[in-house]
């Protein structure tokens, strides 16, 4: 049975991961692959954040980034929130081919760009706020 630490360094480790994956995808101008794996860098570091925050250690099989916050002890602000309601609708978006068609359109290079700056700043919190 892992301990409370490993359970947090699986979270930790895994959005690491993916964050590896993230610039790839998006040098390929795989924008909209790269929104969503960023997306699963700041559910899995918000899925440690609830491991730490919380007695249990399997935090909610959920994808809702807000939810999540919500579970764990971190105080986002009004902005950061609004940011991460706009990363659930890229991961929704993201996996169901009906979205698909509609968001390659709308996420290029400089949107991505932009997005991709914030969820950077979002993930560097987040892990300073884990050690």
């Amino acid at each position: 049975m892992m301990t409370k630490p490993e359970h947090i360094n699986y979270w930790k480790n895994s959005a690491a991961k993916n964050w590896k994956a993230v610039p790839a995808l998006f040098n390929a101008k795989c924008y909209v692959e790269a929104l969503f794996w960023a997306h699963l860098v700041l559910e899995k570091l918000l899925k440690a954040h609830w491991v730490k925050d919380n007695t249990g250690n399997t935090p909610p099989k959920i994808h809702h980034l807000i939810k999540l916050a919500a579970q764990t002890t971190i105080i986002f602000t009004n902005d950061e929130l609004l940011f991460l309601a706009k990363m659930n609708d890229l991961q929704l978006e993201g996996r169901y081919p009906d979205y698909i068609k509609n968001i390659y359109k709308i996420y290029r290079l400089k949107e991505t760009t932009l997005i991709l700056k914030e969820v950077d700043k979002i993930r560097k919190c987040l892990l300073k706020k884990l050690q």
